[in-house]
């Protein structure tokens, strides 16, 4: 595989690596957390107006503080799945690391 092509994630891998980046196993399993990150997952899933990558994106939650992680097609749908994160009950803080697709 060509080392800029679209596929090519070589750079994301070495960055998730290192403990400054959360990654899903970072997920704790407290009951709160878990239903908070299902509940999030369900309504991104649910919502049809979302792109593949949308429904695909990474989703970590530590004590009600939310991670999105992960390509989506436009800002748009960035804020769109921050925003849903934030409606959630129980979040305290959303991190959105979504990253755009599109210019």
């Amino acid at each position: 595989m060509a080392a800029n092509s679209a596929l090519e994630n070589t750079e994301r891998n070495v960055r998730d690596k290192d403990d400054a980046t959360l990654t899903p196993e970072d997920q704790k399993e407290t009951k709160n957390d878990i239903k908070i990150m299902a509940a999030i997952r369900q309504a991104v899933v649910k919502d049809e107006s979302l792109s593949v990558n949308a429904h695909n994106v990474k989703i970590i939650t530590r004590n009600g503080k939310v991670t999105l992680r992960g390509p989506v097609e436009t800002e748009a749908e960035s804020m769109k799945l921050q925003q849903i994160a934030k409606q959630t009950p129980g979040v305290v803080q959303v991190n959105n690391q979504l990253e755009n697709i599109a210019p």
